[in-house]
């Protein structure tokens, strides 16, 4: 999906925000009678999914025969009153929220993406970033395909619409065959809803039911929403086809090793999730734990970066018996996207966003625990903001080991020069950060803290080692340096 943040200079002052921008969010909804409201309840699944995309949001919705589609920039409130609501009518929808990863931010690439075929009108959302696009363009252009958007999802839509299968659901099923790289898709078609997800697993989806309705979900925190019970999480190259007949399983493509992506647990998930039998929250707990076990420190106060940091930030304190509490508070009107316009603005940015409670910090000990580093940029204001609070020393603890190489999967860290810790030792940064000391999490107390699933991730952007063949190869070497930097 190919809009990628990038650092102005060679000063890592400079870089963009400190964080990788999340995927995207797909929710479909089949009602098991045309009187379900798949609108009203989409909307909420998206609701529930807007933390993995900000930028845009889209809906289509079917009574089986005709499909309805709106789709606009924006948050889901915005895209979606109750005006535009009540319009869209059926008991069969697929939604998305969308980050640009593959395509730039406008209208015409926001989803869901509608074509008509042989198959009558075919609606895909779509989660992941294939690293066969461009050989896939061109193969279908060369064959007379004209596209009206920059995504990989549109050549999804293309394969689908140029099958010569008989049926719209082997038509998907060929198309999963063309496809490499992480994908969590949703196809609505006709009367049936069609979801899979990639020979990995990379991408999040699961299935889950009400008394009324099916609905697929990046994550189960979608289905909570909306009442429904989880049945399962769909596996690796599995596709599950919804029609008046119930559900059913097949395998679109064979199963490969999984590899869940390790950052859904890091940051991008939401903590009242669970992704493949794994809760994020107790995840983020344990990795907090692990990484107090490895680096324990004398200090007065553990604080989290919010609010993706709170939950490991809990755990590093019990492990310790540190007291814990709320150092930072968060504007909560700013969105985990937001855009600042000026370098003065960017330089204001995460005051806009954070600010520290300098009666409970000013003399202290601090210890603060984010989930992650990416670009150093945002960390290196908080510490900033920390100090001139009165905090006597700032401890940088991060939950996860450091970023060192591009994700090429759905995640915005396609260019290994924005990464801090690729071009940087530990100490560089602690000292970039003005940190009195910097720990990272190992790799492996990372995935012992994952429990069952700790042999079934992706660490690509940890290790280098990608599930998933890149066309141009270039993976690196992984590199091995200390994790934790200590000032004299």
């Amino acid at each position: 999906m190919a809009a990628y943040a990038s650092c102005e200079g060679p000063s890592m002052a400079h870089c963009t925000p400190d964080k990788p921008r999340e995927e995207c969010g797909v929710f479909g909804v089949y009602g098991k009678s045309p009187g379900v409201d798949a609108a009203s309840l989409t909307y909420l699944g998206l609701y529930a999914l807007q933390h993995r995309g900000q930028e845009s949001a889209g809906m289509a919705t079917s009574d089986g025969r005709s499909v309805v589609i709106h789709k606009e920039m924006g948050l889901v409130a915005k895209v979606f009153p109750d005006e535009v609501l009540s319009g869209l009518g059926g008991h069969i929808s697929v939604g998305h929220v969308r980050y640009s990863t593959t395509g730039s931010s406008r209208v015409e690439n926001a989803q869901p993406l509608l074509g008509r075929c042989k198959y009558g009108p075919v609606a895909i959302a779509h989660n992941g970033n294939l690293v066969n696009t461009l050989d896939l363009f061109k193969e279908l252009e060369a064959e007379g395909s004209v596209f009206q958007s920059t995504l990989d999802t549109e050549v999804v839509l293309h394969l689908v619409a140029r099958s010569e299968a008989q049926d719209v659901e082997e038509a998907v099923r060929g198309a999963a065959r063309r496809l490499q790289g992480a994908y969590s898709i949703i196809v609505l078609a006709g009367d049936k809803l069609m979801a899979m997800r990639d020979p990995h697993a990379i991408r999040p989806l699961c299935l889950g039911e009400s008394q009324d309705a099916y609905f697929i979900s990046s994550e189960t925190c979608g289905l909570d929403t909306v009442g429904a019970r989880l049945i399962r999480h769909v596996g690796p190259g599995e596709m599950v086809t919804i029609d008046g007949g119930g559900v059913r399983f097949s395998q679109a493509v064979p199963a490969r090793r999984r590899a869940v992506c390790v950052f859904e647990f890091i940051y991008f998930a939401r903590p009242d999730s669970e992704i493949d039998g794994v809760n994020v929250h107790l995840a983020r707990k344990r990795m907090g734990q692990a990484l107090a076990h490895e680096y324990p420190v004398e200090a007065d106060m553990v604080i989290a970066a919010p609010d993706s940091g709170i939950s490991a930030a809990i755990g590093f304190a019990e492990a310790l018996g540190i007291p814990y509490d709320t150092g930072l508070t968060k504007n909560r009107y700013v969105g985990r996207t937001f855009i600042q316009p000026s370098q003065t603005m960017r330089e204001l940015g995460v005051r806009i966003k954070l600010n520290p409670i300098a009666d409970l910090v000013a003399g202290k000990r601090v210890v603060m625990i984010d989930d992650s580093i990416v670009r150093g940029t945002t960390s290196v204001k908080t510490i900033e903001m920390l100090r001139s609070a009165g905090a006597r020393e700032v401890h940088m603890y991060v939950a996860s080991p450091p970023v060192r190489y591009p994700c090429y999967y759905g995640i915005d860290t396609s260019a290994r020069g924005e990464l801090i810790a690729s071009n940087h030792t530990i100490d560089e940064i602690r000292e970039h950060l003005r940190a009195d000391s910097l720990c990272y999490l190992s790799l492996e107390g990372l995935i012992e803290a994952m429990g069952p699933l700790g042999g079934e991730l992706c660490l690509a952007c940890l290790d280098g080692r990608y599930p998933v063949e890149l066309p141009d190869a270039g993976a690196g070497h992984k590199h091995v340096l200390e994790r934790c930097s200590k000032s004299t």
